[in-house]
């Protein structure tokens, strides 16, 4: 295990798939989160691709890639954390982000690009389980807050899964790479996007309480939620976790 828990991805024909994917989507401008020793990096460049940043947080990473990475391929590195990191400063036109994401900050590195004005796509690495979250239906097991605020933002296709041992060193998991486009329209308009969080992180605060019962526990008015279900068709008894993302955002504008 490494500093900043990284594991180095080693599998040649999961770099390819990534690198694919990324490029088959790519935007004007392009970005990779966390290269580590480079394998995307690397394959990029060999693929034709000059001119983009990476953000890295760790300082030894970041002398290693200023030492293989070659001066014309024209890779901006900055040495940073991504989450503090101001990415209208790193991006000025349509944005494409790749990553093998660090499992323990992937959510928020999501919802950090998702929420990006200019973002149009992202290929990222996830956890298993939490790709599985991101792409959970409503009524499927790992559905939650995770899959409706990814849902909202963006078309979500698998690519590939990523077994153990395509890492140096292994993880403890397995993984799973997935594609992100953004959609035309957002059913929540960004300005609204906190708020919106609050709601539905309020429904499925309580989980084994009804939706009706969590939002009155969070102090929601019952009125108001009483006529937002019956315009949306939804039963006093309905759970969150059975409430599609669609209706979430209609609730929201009700409520």
């Amino acid at each position: 295990m490494q500093k900043y828990g990284q594991h180095f991805l080693i599998n040649e024909s999961v770099i390819n798939q990534i690198v694919d994917a990324a490029l088959l989507l790519r935007a004007e401008c392009l970005m990779e989160i966390g290269p580590g020793k480079g394998a995307l990096t690397q394959r990029l460049i060999e693929r034709g691709e000059k001119n983009f940043a990476v953000v890295e947080i760790d300082p030894e990473m970041v002398a290693y890639l200023h030492k293989h990475i070659p001066a014309e391929a024209g890779v901006r590195v900055v040495q940073e954390n991504f989450l503090k990191t101001d990415l209208s400063s790193l991006a000025h036109k349509p944005l494409t982000v790749v990553s093998n994401l660090p499992y323990i900050d992937a959510a928020d590195i999501l919802d950090k690009v998702l929420a990006f004005p200019l973002f149009r796509s992202a290929v990222f690495m996830f956890q298993k389980e939490q790709a599985q979250r991101i792409r959970a239906r409503a009524g499927e097991e790992f559905y939650g807050p995770l899959s409706v605020f990814s849902q909202l933002r963006a078309h979500i296709n698998p690519i590939c899964k990523v077994g153990r041992g395509c890492f140096n060193p292994p993880p403890k998991v397995e993984s799973m790479v997935l594609a992100f486009e953004r959609r035309a329209e957002w059913s929540v308009p960004a300005q609204e996007w906190a708020r919106f969080k609050k709601i539905v992180n309020a429904a499925f605060l309580h989980r084994r309480k009804t939706l009706f019962n969590s939002w009155i526990l969070c102090g929601y008015e019952k009125e108001k939620i009483t006529r937002a279900m019956e315009a949306c068709k939804l039963l006093p008894s309905v759970r969150a976790e059975q409430v599609e993302p669609a209706v979430y955002a209609k609730l929201f504008s009700l409520l």
